[in-house]
């Protein structure tokens, strides 16, 4: 007997596709200072962070995350740990890889590692931040909130859209995500924990009738 892979349902596939692609910064990557990988639930962002650092795209690395409800199981030594464990099982000279284990929450993230790289004496004049797909377009604005001077460059692991739901291997969770982030971009910027973005009316719909359809448990109360 073999397990269906797992699917976006054939109803909710243009809402979905259209979050996916808003989230999407569509960033030329170029040579940055330092590469920042935010921790989450996902290994691809320590997989995109290797594979840039091979590419010569910076000198330093920085894994940042500790853990949430939704990585505890996945990463339980913390994200950032796990995540510098795969790179140097890649590659990554360890000496070229730094670790901040306390953030909670993407500004902390940012906060964080802007506090680690200041005690190495690392000047970042530009960072590549990398992340979920659909984390994107939120890292961005949060850090040009937290740390504007800086030049950033969104980047995450090139997977299509079914191959980075397969990868995770539960489409829920993924839907659930993508509207959590969604709420998030006006929301943060509200609360002044993001530089304001742009949301098209086309994205405010396919957001409604997601959460109408129950892709709730990542909204915030």
């Amino acid at each position: 007997m073999t397990t269906a892979p797992a699917t976006i349902p054939t109803e909710h596939r243009e809402d979905v596709e259209r979050l996916w692609n808003y989230h999407n910064m569509g960033h030329e990557i170029r040579p940055a200072d330092v590469g920042i990988g935010l921790g989450s639930h996902d290994l691809g962002v320590a997989k995109i962070a290797t594979e840039l650092y091979f590419k010569k795209m910076y000198p330093w690395l920085v894994f940042t995350g500790a853990n949430a409800p939704t990585t505890i199981e996945t990463f339980p030594r913390g994200e950032a740990i796990h995540y510098r464990e795969y790179a140097i099982e890649n590659g990554v000279p360890a000496d070229a890889i730094l670790v901040e284990t306390q953030a909670r929450n993407t500004s902390q993230n940012i906060e964080f590692t802007r506090a680690v790289l200041d005690e190495q004496g690392i000047q970042a004049r530009s960072v590549i931040l990398m992340s979920r797909p659909y984390q994107q377009r939120r890292a961005y604005a949060t850090c040009k909130k937290i740390w504007p001077e800086v030049e950033v460059t969104c980047a995450s692991l090139p997977l299509p859209l079914d191959e980075y739901v397969a990868s995770i291997g539960n489409p829920r969770k993924v839907i659930d995500m993508l509207v959590g982030d969604t709420q998030r971009i006006e929301k943060y910027a509200a609360l002044g924990f993001a530089i304001p973005q742009h949301v098209p009316d086309e994205v405010r719909t396919s957001f409604s009738r997601l959460t109408h359809a129950g892709y709730v448990s990542r909204l915030i109360k």
